[in-house]
């Protein structure tokens, strides 16, 4: 029994029986009374959601992120740590890797040590074509709820704050066509619903600016600085001619880089490079890197700020969006 089934027999939102629990002023006497009714009549004990009641909360959020090596996602982990101190609640961290078994087993995990919420950092964790793979997801947002930092899962007690990565994509790529260049590549580490979004700007870019999409100028090549710079390579060495590089991750970036300066390539007058992510690779290079700054920490805090709405029993948003800004720097012109 929990929450979810209460809601839903009493006809309500969440929110609303989580209002109840707390006291909260802002809900009529007639609803307040039906839902105390349904969870009389279905024995529900009132847990993490009983702020006001201060009954049975453990102050512990879960985070979940695919791999903690990875430069974004460690500082995501870090940001919503930080601010989850400041509202005193505990984390407890989980790298779960990309085996969808591992991850519902890390879910389950933490639903065990009966933590107050869940945090899923990044798109990885739900099929990009919202299969029944996201099920063990909404699942668990029947018990408590689930927060989803740049990624979006439609479902009750599931809420999502996510970059618009698609704007930011289309925006870059835009302004490079109309700085002249023509024959743009674009290399992406994933097919993550982030990634995909990524690389629906770049074609709409090529659409809106009647420039055909080829797809020799598309390829994917996981987060590998060698890997990026090879395909480059590659293209050269059958005689394609590009004139810019856009990438969904900074490390791809430098993979350009260092294709261009093994070839005497001038950066930006001959080949303009993109990264994304803003990351610390974006200031350790030579030129800097022209990147986009997908904003993890506003997304974190967001994420936070939201999840204690929920709390609290506050109205909060379920999806919140944040634009990207494009930090130009030395390998671009535009």
């Amino acid at each position: 029994m929990n929450i979810y089934d209460v809601s839903k027999k009493a006809g309500v939102s969440i929110a609303t029986v989580s209002r109840v629990l707390n006291g909260n002023n802002n809900v009529s006497e007639k609803t307040k009374a039906r839902v105390l009714e349904v969870i009389d009549e279905l024995g529900y004990t009132p847990n993490v959601f009983a702020r006001g009641l201060g009954l049975n909360t453990m102050k512990t959020i879960g985070i979940m992120c695919t791999d903690c090596s990875d430069p974004y996602l460690a500082n995501a982990v870090y940001y919503l740590e930080q601010d989850l101190k400041r509202h005193e609640y505990d984390s407890i961290l989980c790298c779960t890797g990309n085996n969808i078994d591992n991850k519902k087993n890390y879910l389950e995990l933490l639903l065990s040590k009966r933590v107050d919420g869940i945090i899923l950092i990044g798109s990885k964790f739900l099929d990009a074509d919202f299969s029944e793979n996201n099920a063990f997801i909404i699942d668990a947002a029947k018990n408590i709820p689930i927060m989803l930092v740049n990624s979006y899962l439609e479902g009750n007690n599931i809420y999502s704050a996510q970059c618009d990565d698609e704007a930011a994509v289309y925006t870059v790529t835009d302004a490079l066509i109309k700085s002249g260049r023509k024959n743009i590549v674009y290399l992406y580490t994933s097919m993550s619903q982030s990634g995909r979004n990524k690389l629906s700007g770049y074609e709409k870019a090529l659409e809106m600016n009647r420039i055909p999409h080829r797809k020799e100028f598309v390829q994917m090549c996981n987060k590998d600085i060698q890997r990026a710079k090879e395909y480059l390579n590659t293209l050269h060495e059958n005689g394609y001619k590009f004139d810019a590089v856009v990438t969904s991750d900074d490390s791809l970036a430098v993979g350009a880089l260092k294709y261009a300066n093994e070839h005497g390539f001038k950066v930006p007058e001959e080949l303009s490079v993109v990264g994304y992510n803003d990351s610390i690779l974006a200031q350790a290079t030579e030129p800097e890197l022209t990147s986009i700054d997908s904003k993890v920490q506003s997304l974190c805090i967001t994420t936070v700020n939201t999840l204690m709405g929920v709390f609290n029993g506050s109205d909060v948003p379920t999806r919140t969006y944040i634009t990207a800004d494009i930090i130009k720097r030395n390998t671009t012109n535009f």
